[in-house]
């Protein structure tokens, strides 16, 4: 008698062989002595508790899919609620005073830290710059260690010390006073030449003019000056609005505005421009370069970057969401459509489309349609965009900068009053505690109580399967044991004499 293998698979097929819904050993179902397909017989009977298994199995799939797309929209609607929020912060809308040249290639200028600048317009002629004091020295290799010391601080050098390792040892010393390069070969003596000059910009003292770049200790006679060359630092010399000349040691002018007799040895007594780091970078010649010092106000480029970026992740937030809302369902795909027309999620973007044109503000700038922002819309015979009926945002950034430049304390007042209204709305859907988390925990629930079925179910079908194979083999066995009991008897009988 001939057997058929049933393979093992999760579904059924009308084929000829039998599903195993048990540990996956292969059972065998004859056929033969009934003369029935037993195998189609066991996979029908088991069709329908199998398709109880595939439709929970399709419903877990459709809530998967769906706590994934809910959770990227919940973590767009975050994104949206945090720029909603930054609208309203108070750093953003800090007060700083915007300071300018009008030629910083000769004066630059820049508002000080944790300071105010007098407004106004100042006038500032360079006629002199900040410079260093600087020396020339032959260098002569040592023939034993030396130490040498430069404004009283010690260079050390070792037997036999190249112009080049001298050089190093000063630039990489940060306590050092000066700076150290080799410029070439004396033509004449055939030695390195170093140069060295004052780390610090200034005129020395009027008491010691000679006091700069100071060499001692050097017993072997290393650095030998060529004196020609010595150049004393000098201070800078400008002017603010046409006042009496001022001297400073350095090229860059800070502190508050002083009064007193200038001196080309202190800057103590030079007069600045309060709240205002100028740096002399040029002479300036019979031509002043104007500093303006402009008034307290909000940086208008920094709110306009907030808002474009609240523009910006808001049309991503509903245009993924009006995907999801659009996907019709499908028979054979159970994770497609799976927040097909969603009242939640319609309720939301209505919500949120009408706080965009809510007044919320007062004195001239009510809603964010004053600033500029808007879904672009055409009107009259101009043609509309998909974008402006799908209710994508724009911002007119020469809208938003004119309100500013008017009423930057209305723009202000609105977007805060705006920051917290809008934000709330979207927290309450998708912050923690809001709407959708709430669905997604309870879909969790249900997708973990589908799962817990599913393995009933299909450990109940195993069970159920063995059954009817192990009953169909039995009424197999009893059948072939009939046919053979019968065809026993006829040989008997035909083996019998005939009268």
């Amino acid at each position: 008698m001939s057997t058929q293998p049933v393979t093992s698979s999760n579904q059924y097929a009308s084929g000829s062989s039998l599903t195993s819904l048990g540990s996956g050993n292969a059972l065998q179902v004859t056929g033969l002595a009934s003369g029935l397909n037993t195998n189609a017989i066991v996979q029908a009977l088991m069709a329908t508790q199998q398709q109880q298994v595939t439709n929970l199995q399709n419903q877990q799939t459709g809530i998967t899919a769906l706590n994934t797309q809910l959770t990227s929209i919940q973590t767009a609607l975050q994104t949206v609620a945090a720029d909603a929020q930054a609208l309203g912060s108070p750093s953003l809308w800090s007060y700083n005073q915007t300071v300018s040249s009008t030629n910083s290639t000769l004066v630059g200028a820049t508002a000080l830290s944790g300071t105010g600048a007098v407004v106004g317009s100042y006038q500032v002629s360079v006629s002199a710059l900040a410079s260093a004091g600087q020396r020339t020295f032959e260098f002569t290799s040592p023939t034993s260690a030396e130490s040498i010391s430069i404004d009283g601080h010690a260079t050390q050098l070792a037997t036999g010390a190249q112009a080049q390792d001298l050089v190093n040892a000063i630039n990489s010393d940060q306590n050092a006073s000066v700076w150290a390069t080799v410029t070439g070969t004396d033509p004449n003596t055939n030695k390195p030449v170093v140069v060295l000059s004052e780390r610090a910009t200034g005129a020395p003292p009027a008491a010691s003019p000679n006091s700069y770049v100071t060499v001692t200790g050097d017993s072997q006679g290393v650095l030998s000056e060529q004196t020609q060359y010595a150049q004393a630092g000098a201070n800078a010399a400008y002017s603010i609005n046409g006042g009496a000349t001022q001297y400073s040691t350095s090229n860059t002018i800070t502190g508050l505005a002083v009064s007193g007799t200038p001196s080309t040895t202190n800057q103590g007594a030079t007069q600045t421009i309060a709240g205002v780091s100028v740096s002399l970078n040029g002479l300036t010649g019979s031509t002043p370069v104007t500093v303006n010092v402009g008034a307290p106000a909000a940086n208008t480029q920094n709110v306009q970057t907030a808002v474009q970026k609240f523009v910006t992740d808001y049309n991503s937030a509903i245009s993924q969401i009006q995907t999801q809302l659009s996907q019709t369902p499908s028979q054979s795909n159970p994770s497609q459509g799976v927040l097909y027309g969603d009242s939640d999620l319609t309720q939301l973007l209505s919500t949120m489309r009408q706080q965009l044109v809510t007044s919320v503000g007062s004195g001239g700038v009510a809603s964010m349609l004053d600033i500029g922002v808007s879904t672009g819309a055409t009107t009259g015979s101009g043609t509309v965009s998909q974008t402006a009926l799908a209710g994508d945002l724009t911002l007119n950034a020469s809208t938003l900068t004119s309100a500013m430049a008017s009423n930057a304390g209305g723009v202000k007042s609105m977007l805060q009053s705006f920051s917290i209204q809008f934000s709330n709305l979207v927290n309450n859907e998708a912050a923690a505690g809001g709407t959708i988390p709430m669905r997604i925990q309870s879909d969790n629930v249900q997708s973990s109580y589908l799962a817990t079925q599913i393995q009933n179910l299909t450990q109940a079908n195993a069970v159920k399967q063995n059954e009817l194979v192990q009953q169909f083999a039995a009424m197999e066995a009893a059948l072939s044991q009939n046919q053979s009991t019968s065809s026993w008897l006829t040989n008997q009988l035909a083996a019998l004499p005939t009268a």
